[in-house]
């Protein structure tokens, strides 16, 4: 973005956004053209009717159409709207929300366009909006894991090519992907054939299933986020230990 230029009505959704001097504020988008983008929101903070407005529209879930123009790393937002009908996240399916934002923000660079894994983003988001949070957060983190070129071999024994035992117990190396665990144990990445099977047909009715795929699927996206804490991760933590 070396040469100034307008972008309109682009659909967009906030990841993030901080204050920036007295009215203003930061917002990370990720568009679906565009990638994530930073834009300053002049007066997007503070009292006045047109103000408590562009607030109310300016947050994360909400589902835009966003313009801005200028150059460099960061552009001045010119217009947003909303994109069609407005549905709320559920009060307790924000910090999933939150969670699937950080993601974002932590494993994309700014203007690297992804209209796959925006499209998987909103209908992610739409899926939080109507049924429990496990099987669609479990589907996002698999298919982005697929986006990103990083996703999990789910079928096949790595070492000799055969087609997995649901009855067996595997290793999974993330560099190779299962390999047939043979009496060692090493319980933190040991998991069923029928596990790993039914991940790869996304078929996760089976709480047993959704518990493994949860550790395996972290233990991928560590790897990818290469060090980096989620704070919404903890956030989960500590409400499912207050239940």
């Amino acid at each position: 973005m070396s040469d100034a230029r307008r972008i309109q009505l682009q659909p967009a959704y906030v990841l993030h956004h901080r204050p920036y001097r007295d009215t203003s504020r930061i917002l990370e988008l990720f568009t679906r053209d565009h990638g994530r983008v930073s834009v300053f929101a002049r007066g997007a903070r503070g009292g006045g009717k047109s103000n408590s407005s562009l607030l109310s529209i300016l947050q994360p879930f909400n589902r835009l159409l966003v313009s801005w123009s200028g150059r460099g790393e960061a552009g001045q937002l010119t217009g947003a709207e909303f994109d069609g009908a407005m549905t709320p996240l559920p009060p307790d399916r924000l910090v999933h929300g939150f969670y699937l934002n950080e993601l974002l923000l932590k494993l994309f660079a700014r203007h690297d366009s992804h209209p796959d894994v925006f499209a998987l983003y909103a209908r992610t988001l739409d899926d939080l909006k109507r049924q429990d949070a496990i099987r669609p957060l479990r589907l996002f983190e698999k298919r982005l894991l697929e986006a990103i070129g990083y996703g999990l071999a789910l079928d096949r024994d790595a070492h000799d090519g055969a087609q997995l035992d649901p009855d067996a117990s595997y290793f999974y190396r993330m560099e190779q992907g299962p390999v047939r665990a043979e009496g060692v144990a090493e319980s933190t990445m040991v998991y069923s054939g029928a596990t790993l099977l039914s991940l790869g047909r996304e078929e996760l009715a089976d709480a047993e299933v959704c518990a493994d795929a949860r550790r395996l699927l972290r233990a991928a996206l560590d790897r990818c986020l290469d060090g980096r804490e989620l704070r919404s991760r903890q956030v989960m933590l500590a409400l499912r230990k207050g239940k």
